[in-house]
């Protein structure tokens, strides 16, 4: 179990998408990431992703920024891909985990990987299930695979919506092949952007992120489990996504320029820190 440790509160951050409450970010003493506080109990926590805006759970392209979400998708799905296969062996067994849609399972599928998704949305399934022939699965299927299954396991955008979070590394360490590789991606509250939108910061998404990571507090959490982080890596399409939104957020309306360029300027930024808006962490297995 994490510790929660009440002892320094971070920030105060407000539910733009769904409820419109406030929620505390308070730093865990064991680990150093961020918890929203209070927690929604797991029969409320579904409730705060009913939004239409909810774009992960569909696939429309209403607007322009929806479009522009596509449009990126498909380089980044490419970009995936090319990351995954530098760590496929003889079976390719693949396990994405909250798949959403499926697309990134699709066009694995597509490049003779053997993929396995799980997507706890019925609307989300019910669209992935038609683009991978039927292999995305409720979350109760994670504990009937067998251990030491896949050879890549991969959570996009992901862990920091998992509300047992030591639990769930443990059984993707489980279910990972010796020597396997967990791919995860979360946004990074150190980089430039965080710190300029504070609480706006739409990344923060509470209550639906639970937990906000930094390098440091991700490699204690995989560590626990004898794994470790080998690389991390920038995304750095995940800037300008963020900063749009939060300009959103903090002003009330979409403000492209000024979006795009706290998004450069928090890339350029990056290039020095090492602290991109968004991060790949690349954890082997021992």
């Amino acid at each position: 179990m994490v510790k929660q440790n009440s002892n320094h509160t971070h920030l105060k951050v407000k539910d733009h998408s769904v409820s419109g409450e406030e929620f505390e970010l308070i730093r865990n003493s064991e680990h150093g990431f961020l918890e929203t506080t209070p927690q929604p109990s797991s029969d409320k926590l579904p409730e705060y992703y009913k939004s239409e805006d909810y774009i992960s759970h569909t696939d429309s392209k209403r607007n322009l920024f929806e479009k522009v979400y596509h449009l990126v998708r498909i380089i980044s799905l490419k970009k995936k891909l090319n990351l995954i296969n530098s760590f496929s062996s003889k079976e390719k067994n693949l396990l994405d985990v909250g798949c959403g849609t499926g697309d990134f399972l699709q066009i694995a599928l597509q490049n003779n990987w053997n993929i396995f998704g799980i997507e706890p949305n019925d609307q989300a399934r019910k669209i992935a299930n038609k683009k991978t022939n039927n292999s995305v699965f409720k979350v109760d299927q994670l504990s009937k695979f067998e251990a030491n299954s896949f050879d890549v396991i991969t959570l996009w955008h992901v862990l920091e919506h998992l509300p047992n979070l030591e639990e769930h590394i443990s059984i993707f360490k489980k279910l990972l092949k010796p020597k396997g590789t967990l791919i995860i991606a979360v946004p990074n509250y150190k980089s430039y952007d965080a710190k300029h939108y504070k609480q706006f910061w739409a990344a923060y998404d509470v209550p639906r992120h639970l937990w906000h990571f930094n390098k440091e507090s991700l490699s204690k959490l995989v560590l626990k489990q004898l794994m470790k982080v080998t690389k991390t890596k920038p995304m750095w399409f995940d800037a300008f996504y963020v900063c749009m939104l939060s300009e959103k957020y903090r002003s009330g309306k979409i403000n492209p320029i000024n979006g795009f360029w706290i998004g450069l300027l928090s890339n350029i930024k990056a290039i020095k820190t090492r602290e991109a808006s968004s991060l790949i962490y690349l954890v082997r297995n021992s």
